[in-house]
């Protein structure tokens, strides 16, 4: 059997591939766990970093002139596509900390994959929190796939989820804190009404 030789870069990548969020805040506490993988990968020197450039705002025109950060919030969503691929919808439910509904979203996709519509719809739900002035959103899925790759527990290996992933982890940085889960379906249902509400509007 013979040894496969890894460069420095390699092993550092295999090491980030492994990291999840929480284990990236227990080690580096109040640093943001996309900019330590930034580092990590080699995208830039730790001996020669400035200090990590903040990620555009929204387009001001996307973002209403008199929103406030309003705290904690809570966001559920779900895409559903009939056929996989399929027609497609987005459902997206935000909630105040004290479960007060503050909006909802009901988008039809067109046609893709069950996967594709299940981070659209993510999208659609953290664009809504920016736009409402959440500063900490707590998100549940029922999609355990898209959650683990969110938590950097699985890789993305589908290149075709791979830009959309990219935006939801651009769109999360924006907030002060996040945090994502799974729940059983049962717990999301009101986003998954919205999704396949989405996909009616087709029709309408």
């Amino acid at each position: 059997m013979t040894n496969e030789l890894l460069t420095r870069d390699q092993v550092l990548r295999r090491l980030v591939e492994h990291l999840d969020d929480e284990t990236i805040k227990r080690i580096f506490p109040g640093q943001h766990p996309e900019g330590i993988r930034r580092i990590l990968t080699g995208v830039r020197s730790p001996e020669n970093s400035s200090p990590e450039p903040a990620i555009p705002p929204l387009d001001p025109a996307e973002v209403p002139a008199n929103t406030s950060r309003i705290g904690r919030c809570r966001l559920f969503t779900d895409g559903a596509s009939r056929g996989n691929p399929g027609q497609a919808g987005a459902g997206a439910v935000l909630l105040a900390e004290n479960g007060e509904e503050l909006t909802t979203r009901s988008v039809y996709l067109g046609t893709c994959t069950n996967n594709v519509a299940e981070y659209q719809a993510l999208l659609i739900g953290l664009e809504e929190a920016l736009r409402q002035g959440c500063s900490d959103i707590a998100v549940a899925l029922d999609s355990e796939l898209i959650v683990r790759q969110i938590q950097g527990r699985y890789k993305v290996k589908n290149e075709g989820l791979l830009p959309l992933f990219q935006q939801v982890r651009e769109r999360l940085a924006r907030f002060d804190k996040w945090s994502i889960i799974h729940v059983p379906r049962a717990q999301n249902a009101r986003a998954d009404q919205l999704a396949n509400q989405g996909i009616d509007q087709k029709d309408d």
